[in-house]
């Protein structure tokens, strides 16, 4: 019973070509799905780099400042300090 009714629906062209129509159509919404995770995924790799460039480059402003501070007297050091509040 089982093998005539599936010897029925395979030998059926159009219910044939509707069943892979529906597979291929579940295929490309997954396959969409995963490349909609990667571009997510590079986005954020790239937000992640730029964040940790910048820290990186405030680090060495920083670390420049505390340099050029260590030689200061304190009326030096406060007229920078007050440059770099107002910015």
């Amino acid at each position: 019973m089982f093998g005539a009714l599936l010897a029925a629906i395979i030998g059926n062209k159009t219910l044939m070509a509707l069943f892979a129509a529906v597979v291929g159509g579940i295929s490309l919404y997954v396959a969409g799905g995963v490349n909609r995770a990667k571009k997510e995924a590079a986005k954020q790799a790239a937000r992640n780099m730029a964040a940790a460039e910048d820290r990186l480059e405030m680090d060495r402003e920083a670390t420049a400042a505390e340099r050029q501070a260590a030689g200061m007297t304190d009326a030096e050091a406060r007229e920078v300090a007050t440059k770099w509040a107002e910015r």
